[in-house]
This record gives C-alpha cells, structure tokens and sequence, in this order.
C-alpha cells in the first residue's frame, strides 16, 4: 500500500481539503469539464490599458465592454460591499473587483443549498477560495480612479480548487533548487521565468525558419540505436525486451544524418535531445538539445560562415542589433558581445601560442605531460597515455577556453581529436596531421563543432577501428566500431561539410543566462532523500 506524502497531514492541506468538501455540499462543482476564456490578460491589457473605459458604475450597468478572463487567483483583499483580486493567466494578470451585489457564482443558488446558512456569493469567495484556485470570471471593463484596468466580476466560475499553497515568495521562490525541482511553482510566481521559455521557444522557432530559407529539410534520426557514434561520450545503455537485444541512447545525431546525405538528400538538419551520461554542471545535462545540419558541396569555410550568420540572424531578431548584453561567467562582469561577422579566426596553436604564450611546436610530448599534470585538472593515468594530438587539445582546454570571450572560431585540430573529419588540404598542415574541423567559443565554452566531413571510406574504416581498439583498451567514451556506416560510405558520400550547436548553450548566450538549469523547463535534480 501506498503511503500518503507528508503534506497531507500539512494544516494548510487539511484546511483546502475541508474547504473543497464544503463547496460540494453548497451543490458546486469545484473541476468542471470545460470552460471558454474570450480573452487572454496581456490581450486586454494592449488593448484598454492605456486607455480609460468608463467606471465602476458604468460596468456594473454592464454599459463597457465585456470580457470573460480564467486563471489562476494570486492576490486577494476585501474591502466593504467590494472585494478586488489578480487573476493570473498564462500572459499576465489582470485586476477583478467582485461586488457584493452583482457578483454571482455560476451553479450556486443559496435558496436550494442543503446548507443551514448558505453565505451570499462574495462571502462565499471570501471564505472557500484560497489563493492559487483557478477560477473563471465574465464582466465588463473600466479603470479605476488611479488607472488601473480592472473588470468588474458578474459572474464567477470554479474551475479548480487547488489543494497545495503558491511557494511563499519571500524564501521558497528564492530557493534556487526548489525553483529547478518544481519548476511549475517558478513559472507560476516569476513572470520573468516564463518570459525566458517562451524566448526559448521563439530562438528554436527562427533557428527551424533560419533552415528552411537556405533550403535545409528537416527530418528525425532514431533516439534508440543499436550503435552508438558521432562523439566521444559514455552512453546511457538499455534494453530491447522483444529482441533480448543492449541498446543505446543516441550521444549525437551524425551518423543517421550522414547517411541521408549519402541518399542524395543534400542539406538536412535534425534539432532534438542526446543523451550522454557524463558531468553534471554549469554546461552540461545528462539530456540536451542538440542541432546538426549537414550540407554537400560545402567545407568547414561555409560552415563558419553559417554559424557566424546564425548568431548575427538571432540578435538582430531578438535584440535588434549584434551586440547583446552579457554577464562573464567566472568574474560576473557585465559585458557587451559583439556576434557580428566576421568572427575571430585561430588555429587551435595560434590560440595556444596567442594567450598561454606557448609554442606548441616547440615543445614535447613529456613538456605537455608535466604542464597537465601540475594543473591537477586531468587524470595522471590517461595523461600518461595521451597522444601528442590530445596533449595539445588537453592544453588548450587548460589554458586558452577561458580566456575565449568575444566569439571565436578555434580551427584545425589535430586528427587525434577526431575520427570523422577530413584532413587539412594544406600539404603541411596535412603532413602533421591536422584535419579541418573547429569549435566556436564565445564567454569561454564552446558553443558548436563542425568539420569538413571524411568520406574517403578506407580512411574512415582505419579511423573507426581505432576507436574500436580504444574502447576494447577501456576507454569508455570511445565509438564502437560501425561497419553499417562505412557501407555507406563506401557507396560515396559527397564532398560535405557538418555542424552540432548545442542548442541549450545557445539560447543561454542569446537570453544572458549563465546557468544550463537557466534554461532547461526540467534540468536533471539529484533524487531528495
């Protein structure tokens, strides 16, 4: 048998309970099936807010213009024969005055309750309804004496007798774990909350408009793979019952997307979750948004060009300008990001050579080694393992992405980093075993990676089997070997270039949100003891 919660036995509980057995004795029906709002608060308040439409006097005569409002009730106070409330709707709020006269309850007749001394209806709100109840009202407009735009309640409908209190404004809705962990609470009681979701959901809706003007399709890759690729992460693993068969939450949307290109369909891109089962902080959720587009006939060049017209294309429409307002995460300095191209360009050395002052070709594999372990940022034992090419990404990583404020392109990584990426067309570059991939990074952490993809499919082949023999050696985050993929590369892909844009990432950039949580409706929360 199910325990009950310990907020049962809460006064407050108990008092709502008792309150919602009493309106069904007065013959009421506190969860009716439906009910039809003419209008939402923000709707109203665009419309007459500046404006004066009459008088008390005038919308009791019901002389104004009438509208019918529902939400949530989250102030309260009675004043005499008047009582006034907020009603609270997904836009906004809006002031109501209930009269002690006029005011009537749908489905309430004092002459028929079974009820000894049944209270006149504002009573009865007063008494029954709580703060945080949702309720219906239908009545006519006019602005009080100090302008504020108010209707005056005709008739008022229960629509749901809520059983919990609001979060108490001045501890709870400060609490930032409660905030995260109940998160329908936050968006109840801070506006600026749901303003930042609904920001979400517009930065998704332009980037999806921002694809399909440059012709890109979008489309949807299996979530549940029998083979995991496209980045070096631990997988959440499951299992298929039906066919006794491990499978694997998707860590990347590549390989799928790869293989449509392969199909002839040349610009694709997919937005959706990955699932990597790894940290947890200020970057990074188990969970996140991820978009991936791919297109023929373009190279790593284009896709920075791309990535630079996204953010710029995002600003303006959400800003109206390049320049945007943003906080430092590590000194909490208010700064302004310029996002508008051209962005600045590095190679992975430049970088390192321009802001830890090193030069990278001058020094060894064992230099490297001592640097990384006198940080004491990176585990000794793979430090010990660690090829040249993962030394000198190990050190930028160190030294070079915090400092990476303005945005920034970091271009040619070495080919260690990477089993998916075409080599450097520069001869030298080639020689030394750069591949054509970069990373952009804007307040020091990496906002999308992107290359000129590999399609030589005997490369790709020796590539993946030494991620294979990585992983057999016991590294986790290493691909499994994909003879599938290479199938279809074999059967030729196109000359094409790839991006990922962590799409949480992103809007935390665009909204001023130093915190992934910030910006995820439900960030991953340790279970409560």
């Amino acid at each position: 048998m199910i325990s009950k919660p310990d907020y049962h036995q809460t006064e407050e509980f108990q008092n709502r309970s008792r309150k919602l057995e009493e309106l069904r004795e007065l013959g009421l029906e506190p969860f009716p099936n439906l009910y039809k709002p003419t209008h939402l608060t923000n709707e109203l308040q665009e419309k007459y807010g500046n404006g004066t439409q009459s008088s008390s006097e005038d919308a009791a005569a019901g002389t104004t213009d009438e509208a019918i409002v529902a939400g949530r009730l989250v102030l309260f106070r009675a004043m005499g024969k008047n009582a006034f409330g907020h009603i609270q709707d997904a836009t906004g709020r809006i002031q109501i005055m209930f009269n002690r006269d006029q005011t009537t309850i749908v489905g309430y007749d004092p002459e028929n309750s079974s009820v000894k001394e049944p209270p006149k209806p504002i009573k009865l709100i007063e008494k029954k309804v709580d703060l945080g109840d949702i309720i219906g009202i239908k009545g006519h407009l006019f602005h009080t004496q100090k302008g504020e735009l108010t209707l005056f309640a005709k008739e008022v409908t229960f629509l749901c007798k809520t059983l919990l209190p609001l979060a108490d404004k001045h501890s709870g809705l400060h609490d930032k774990e409660l905030r995260y962990r109940k998160r329908w609470l936050d968006l109840i009681s801070n506006d600026e909350i749901r303003e930042n979701f609904r920001t979400r959901s517009r930065i998704i809706r332009l980037i999806r408009n921002f694809m399909e003007e440059r012709r890109f399709i979008e489309v949807e890759t299996p979530i549940l793979q029998s083979i995991y690729g496209g980045a070096e992460a631990r997988p959440f693993t499951t299992e298929l019952h039906a066919l006794h068969q491990e499978m694997f939450m998707r860590i990347s949307l590549e390989i799928p997307l790869k293989k449509l290109i392969v199909g002839g369909m040349d610009r694709v891109f997919e937005i959706g979750k990955v699932f990597r089962n790894e940290g947890i902080d200020r970057n990074h959720n188990p969970e996140f948004t991820l978009m991936e587009a791919y297109a023929a006939w373009w190279d790593y060049n284009d896709q920075m060009n791309f990535m630079e017209q996204l953010c710029e294309h995002l600003a303006m429409e959400l800003h109206g300008k390049t320049t945007i307002p943003s906080t430092n995460p590590e000194t909490g300095e208010v700064i302004e990001l310029d996002l508008k191209a051209p962005w600045t360009r590095l190679s992975m050395k430049e970088s390192i050579k321009k802001y830890a002052n090193r030069d990278v070709d001058a020094l060894s594999d064992d230099d490297m080694r001592k640097i990384l372990i006198d940080s004491e940022e990176f585990d000794e034992r793979k430090i010990k393992t660690m090829p040249r090419g993962i030394l000198i990404s190990s050190l930028f990583e160190l030294e070079v992405e915090a400092q990476l404020i303005q945005p920034h392109h970091i271009i040619d990584f070495p080919i260690e980093t990477t089993p998916l990426c075409k080599l450097h067309r520069d001869p030298k570059e080639r020689e030394q075993g750069i591949v054509e991939r970069f990373e952009s990074f804007v307040l020091g952490g990496e906002m999308c990676n992107a290359y000129s993809e590999l399609n030589d499919p005997e490369l790709q082949r020796k590539l993946l089997e030494g991620q294979a023999e990585k992983r057999d050696a016991g590294d986790e985050e290493a691909n499994p070997f994909d003879e599938e993929f290479v199938e279809a590369i074999c059967q030729g892909m196109p000359p094409t270039a790839g991006i990922g844009i962590g799409i949480d990432r992103l809007i935390m950039l665009l909204t001023d949100n130093t915190y992934i949580r910030d910006v995820l409706l439900f960030p991953w929360m340790k279970p409560q003891s």
